[in-house]
């Protein structure tokens, strides 16, 4: 990543373009004695973006000719992140000498000049990274003469930016001509959840991440950042918050911190979206707080007692106490904090898992059950205490899906003003987004049949006896949302199947999630990548060809390719097949289908 990371200086592509004429006259000869590369096919010549654009076009015959050694990325821009893209590409493109896995078959010509320029045109520099901003762009490479990519926002620019680089490979580098790019996402949101509170990522870690998710064209890093394990957000008015419910001073993220990941967000055009789930999930809460967190560092099944009575679904307990007016003060001081840290207009506050046994764990909560009270009014006093409040700070609220489908704990739809609140859902795949654009929400779809990436790993308890057995039975599909994800099933999964087209409208898009019991920053790369370019092709350009069929057979291939362009960027994207595969086209099918 760090060849991806530099930075070319904006003066310095100045005085390429500028000042250089007397070595372009000396480089006259080379120019045109450079060869025209006629490709074999699409396939096989160097065309491999990912995720596929919506509208490729490239001239018969098919020609590819080489970079100049002082090609620029021009002209510069008063907008300092469309500069860092412009230079970060300039560079990229001519240092990355990119090797295809299966070798182009190419056809020498003496044609066309190398490639000098690419011109970027941004209608509007001003708009800024929010839901639904254009990210359309036209990138036309014609077969002499400069190349031009044009975008309305400097957002549709950067993917146009990625676009260009993926077209070019080999050293000294080359690219296609005669080609033509109309593109732009068919889902507006394109996320990746990482989980920090379970174990702790550096922001090196999430860096780089961010960097790999600009390139498969993913747009909103979804930061869980706290939960019952552990709280690392140092917040200004809440230091104890952090001081003592995170793993250490070492595993905590400083106001500096996040800004340097935001900053480096929209470098990269992804936003950066902060959850803090609350009420549930906040056993590091109580470190600094005991007062206001109910059933803190009780243990989680207690013996002799029914699935239905346990305290939380997995170790690490504590939630939140809505009557206690103290939990609202501190969390005022939270959501303002961190609000002013994360300039993005959506705040996700969490309000999933709320399990009964934990509330009634608290003599306060028990005295109002006792008095006619249910839970669900709890929840709804919670909410409304601090829905407004977020609302006032100019914010769309996201929260789980539970909120309003849970069996046990819900409110009622008339608390959550549908112009305000996003759900997300992650129970019960089809049938719970349908449940919930058809009681006319917007929806972001992380099903946890589909996009949860931790799944099939096994579960983290220490004495599961389960695993005791000597005639492999089943042992739950690996974890409790087993089996594991393949990149297929994500490849593969519509989210908005089953919806008439005025729900399918309400559905936003997805989310793939890493939570990180099992996880950390030893295998982040490995379990994110290349899985996630699976859904971030099919929500950018679907998963269907233009005859609508499922085309995960022929993404395969691209995939293979695709996977080995982010290893030699530095993303550690686990590999899908043996290269024997790649080596030996079609012989890794099946003719016979498994269903």
């Amino acid at each position: 990543m760090q060849q991806i990371q530099q930075m070319v200086n904006p003066a310095r592509n100045y005085w390429f373009t500028h000042t250089m004429i007397p070595r372009l006259v000396l480089l006259a000869i080379y120019i045109f004695s450079l060869p025209i590369w006629s490709v074999d096919s699409a396939g096989k010549g160097g065309i491999n973006v990912w995720p596929k654009p919506r509208n490729l076009t490239w001239s018969q015959p098919r020609l590819a000719t080489q970079l100049s050694p002082t090609f620029t990325v021009t002209p510069l821009s008063e907008s300092k992140h469309l500069v860092s893209a412009t230079s970060r590409y300039n560079l990229l493109v001519l240092t990355e000498h990119h090797h295809q896995l299966v070798t182009p078959i190419v056809n020498q010509s003496v044609t066309s000049p190398p490639l000098q320029i690419l011109n970027v045109d941004v209608v509007d520099l001003g708009i800024p990274l929010q839901h639904g901003v254009d990210e359309s762009y036209t990138l036309t490479i014609p077969i002499s003469g400069a190349a031009n990519l044009t975008a309305h926002t400097i957002w549709g620019a950067m993917r146009g930016l990625e676009t260009f680089s993926q077209l070019v490979w080999d050293n000294p580098p080359r690219v296609p001509v005669g080609l033509y790019v109309w593109d732009s996402p068919l889902f507006a949101h394109r996320g990746i959840l990482l989980d920090t509170s379970r174990n702790y990522y550096s922001v090196e870690d999430i860096t780089r991440t961010i960097a790999a998710m600009s390139a498969n064209k993913l747009n909103v890093f979804h930061w869980h950042i706290t939960d019952s394990h552990s709280f690392p957000l140092m917040l200004p008015s809440e230091p104890d918050l952090a001081g003592k419910g995170s793993y250490g001073p070492n595993m905590q993220y400083s106001p500096e911190d996040v800004s340097k990941i935001v900053e480096f967000g929209l470098d990269y055009g992804v936003r950066v979206l902060p959850e803090i789930d609350a009420p549930g999930h906040t056993g590091s809460w109580a470190a600094a707080y005991p007062e206001i967190v109910t059933c803190a560092n009780m243990f989680w099944w207690p013996a002799g007692s029914e699935w239905a009575d346990r305290l939380a679904s997995e170790p690490g307990t504590g939630h939140l106490n809505p009557l206690n007016l103290k939990t609202y003060q501190v969390l005022k001081n939270v959501i303002h904090d961190v609000v002013t840290m994360f300039p993005e207009p959506f705040y996700h506050s969490g309000a999933d898992e709320i399990i009964p046994g934990c509330w009634k764990a608290d003599p306060s909560i028990q005295s109002f059950l006792s008095n006619g009270g249910t839970l669900s009014q709890v929840l709804e006093i919670f909410v409304n205490s601090t829905l407004p409040y977020i609302l006032s700070l100019n914010r769309t609220v996201v929260y789980w899906e539970d909120v309003l489908l849970d069996d046990n704990v819900n409110v009622q739809s008339t608390v959550l003003p549908k112009a305000h609140v996003i759900l997300q859902t992650w129970n019960n795949g089809l049938s719970n987004t349908k449940r919930i654009v058809s009681s006319g929400y917007r929806a972001i779809v992380s099903s946890a049949d589909f996009y949860y990436l931790d799944c099939g790993h096994g579960g983290f308890l220490g004495n599961d006896s389960q695993y005791d057995q000597q005639t492999g039975g089943d042992t739950g599909n690996g974890s409790w949302c087993g089996p594991f994800k393949t990149w297929q099933t994500i490849y593969n999964y519509d989210i908005t199947y089953g919806l008439s087209e005025e729900e399918a409208k309400l559905v936003l898009g997805g989310e793939v999630a890493l939570w990180s019991e099992q996880a950390d920053p030893s295998v982040l790369d490995s379990r994110i990548w290349p899985r996630a370019s699976a859904m971030a092709e099919t929500l950018w350009s679907g998963n269907r060809d233009e005859k609508g069929t499922k085309r995960y057979a022929e993404a395969t291939d691209r995939l293979n390719e695709w996977r080995s362009r982010m290893v030699s960027r530095g993303i550690g994207a686990e590999p899908i097949q043996p290269l024997w595969c790649v080596r030996n086209p079609g012989m890794c099918n099946t003719v016979h289908p498994f269903v």
